[in-house]
């Protein structure tokens, strides 16, 4: 019996499935099923995978055909600052033993997930994939950018010794539901929306730190987990993609607040306050290599984004991540 290409069993492992992408990910298999698919999600609870001994149990409990590995510690620019030996470390130990266990396991394909912070501090615009290693990346949270970074060198190390298929994404910013919307920590879109939400709870304007200049491209949690799943069952370089939003749909910070404001439909409106930094003026990342796999793929517009975003915070205030 001749086997159809494409519809061999596939177990697949998703390291860090209970956090913002993993969840998208469960929505996005739903919209688009595989019948030889059997995804598990991790969750912590599951092993510490800093520990190798626990991390083999893992893979060995399960048996993974694939693996897309988002399990990371992760923290907002404050954590960062003061720890970035942990972030080094910690993140170091976990991505050695998901891929080295990968690769003892015979796991035919890991995807990974990097961030746009392993990209050299001092760049030219738009960021494409053959930057990461240009320069020493940003100063306030070098030891994630270079954990992340390291992926990408032990993937093509993996292929050149062993031949293993494993890659990695690297999406810009991130926002949906089960995002962290903690005030200190939060990314800025689940910041804004937690601001948002006490504006409206106290009839005040929502206060947007800085000029609301720099720009940002946002992409929505189940756009990028469609385009994981792609990655997972098509993509077949090691070299990463940069998963992201077009370049003409770079939006303002104070652009971003508005929209976050009319989804509240605050009274009050929005406030600049121009005393506080407003960090980097622009991050553009180039997505012409996604767009040269898939040149029609639609991207939810980012009002609509936002608004289904804010409708799942307010309707799951009490169990959301702040």
């Amino acid at each position: 019996m001749w086997l159809i290409m494409g519809s061999e069993k596939k177990i697949i492992l998703v390291t860090g499935g209970s956090g913002l992408v993993g969840q998208a990910i469960k929505q996005a298999k739903q919209q688009d099923p595989r019948e030889n698919e059997t995804f598990i999600f991790l969750s912590s609870k599951d092993g510490d995978l800093k520990d190798p001994a626990a991390a083999q149990r893992i893979f060995e409990r399960y048996k993974p055909t694939h693996v897309i590995h988002l399990a990371a510690m992760v923290g907002g620019l404050f954590n960062n600052m003061k720890h970035n030996l942990d972030f080094l470390r910690n993140n170091v130990l976990i991505n050695d033993n998901v891929l080295h266990n990968s690769y003892k396991l015979g796991v035919k394909k890991v995807v990974s997930c990097l961030s746009t912070c392993v990209f050299p501090d001092q760049t030219t615009y738009p960021i494409d994939e053959t930057m990461i290693h240009n320069g020493p990346p940003h100063s306030s949270n070098f030891g994630y950018s270079y954990a992340k970074r390291l992926i990408d060198v032990q993937n093509h190390a993996y292929h050149q010794q062993h031949g293993c298929h494993f890659t990695a994404v690297i999406p810009t910013n991130v926002f949906g539901a089960y995002d962290n919307f903690n005030l200190e920590d939060g990314h800025v879109i689940p910041g804004l929306i937690h601001k948002a939400y006490i504006a409206k709870k106290e009839g005040k304007p929502l206060v947007v730190y800085g000029s609301g200049k720099p720009l940002r491209q946002f992409i929505y949690s189940i756009d990028l987990a469609k385009l994981f799943l792609f990655v997972l069952r098509e993509y077949e370089e090691i070299d990463p993609i940069i998963l992201s939003v077009d370049e003409s749909n770079e939006v303002s910070i104070g652009e971003v607040a508005q929209m976050v404001a009319d989804a509240f439909q605050l009274e009050h409106g929005i406030v600049l306050d121009s005393t506080k930094a407003d960090g980097q003026y622009k991050k553009t990342a180039s997505n012409k290599k996604l767009r040269g796999y898939l040149p029609d793929f639609q991207f939810m517009p980012l009002k609509d984004a936002i608004e289904r975003t804010v409708q799942w915070f307010n309707l799951n205030y009490n169990i959301a991540r702040k």
